[in-house]
């Protein structure tokens, strides 16, 4: 039995996947996710409208995913390691889904994984996904990452289903990071979007963000090639150019003058990128690779004005694209 810890929309979405393959156990804060799931087979709170697969059950308890065998772990990325250390994990292999970096530790969610079980075996799943259309079988690829490649493959073969393929690679460090640094440039281009500055200047924060991405990837060790893969290049694309994404959408607001406190309150789900764009700033800096989208993106969430911090974008000084 596949074990989801998680519910919501993206939780629910790798459920209805994994359930092609397997009974599947999804566990969920929310008392109403559990019992919607039971009793109706709709998560109508986070994924409203999709029909569910019978074969997953929901439950509140933790301590019933040590019946599992496989557990997909999709709570949100600052929650991870509190989760974790609540549940009975041991040796069962883990498929981290959450896309992001710790706040405070500085921490990848993979490493939180280690620290807290330090036993089980780690694997990261990333990629251009919107939880609408994997749960509503829309054709879909991503990265599983995995150090030891035997068990990726493995675990790569056991969630493939005809609509979700799955791609292996043993470069962990290059999945996580694309993940992360994907949620804050989205942020960025959600800007732009809101603050009508036009399409050829989303272009340009893709490509000059992507260059970020690299950048910050190469140092930390990931492979150039995974990160212009599914859980970089193609993950950037999509959650920098749709109102689907809840970064994008976060942009799109701040863009709009709206402040980031209002914003953040008002939304039921997480916009990643809000927690990872300080983290990922300090980390940069800690290692002397220069991100100045990331830069501008915090400086636009603790509330500086849009035309400030775009003025000051256009005025860096002239280099050379490559470097």
């Amino acid at each position: 039995m596949i074990g989801v810890i998680g519910g919501g929309a993206w939780g629910t979405a790798l459920a209805q996947v994994a359930a092609q393959r397997s009974a599947v156990l999804l566990w969920a804060r929310e008392e109403a996710v559990v019992e919607g799931i039971n009793a109706g087979h709709e998560n109508a709170l986070f994924l409203p409208g999709c029909a569910l697969d019978p074969a997953i059950r929901a439950t509140g308890d933790l301590a019933e995913l040590a019946a599992c065998d496989l557990l997909l772990v999709v709570a949100p990325a600052q929650h991870v390691g509190a989760v974790l250390a609540a549940a009975p994990v041991g040796r069962i292999p883990l498929v981290l889904c959450a896309k992001g970096i710790e706040a405070g530790s500085k921490r990848l969610i993979g490493e939180v994984a280690r620290a807290v079980h330090p036993d089980a075996p780690i694997a990261v799943l990333s990629g251009p996904t919107f939880a609408h259309e994997v749960a509503g079988g829309m054709p879909t690829a991503v990265t599983l990452a995995c150090e030891d490649p035997a068990l990726g493959e493995a675990l790569a073969a056991r969630l493939a289903v005809p609509h979700f393929r799955t791609y292996a690679t043993t470069d962990v460090i290059g999945a996580e990071i694309g993940g992360a640094v994907k949620n804050v440039l989205a942020i960025g281009c959600g800007v732009v979007e809101g603050a009508g500055l036009g399409q050829n200047a989303r272009a340009a924060l893709i490509a000059r963000g992507f260059a970020e991405m690299t950048r910050f990837g190469l140092a930390r060790g990931a492979r150039a090639e995974t990160l212009a893969g599914l859980s970089g290049l193609g993950d950037l694309v999509l959650t920098c150019s749709s109102t689907s994404s809840r970064n994008f959408s976060l942009g799109v607001g701040l863009g709009r003058g709206e402040s980031a406190a209002t914003l953040l309150a008002d939304r039921r789900t997480v916009a990643e990128g809000a927690f990872t764009a300080p983290v990922l700033h300090d980390a940069a800096r800690d290692a002397g690779v220069d991100m100045p989208i990331t830069e501008a993106v915090c400086r636009l969430l603790d509330g500086a004005a849009v035309g400030d911090v775009i003025g000051d974008l256009l005025a860096r000084p002239l280099k050379g694209e490559v470097g």
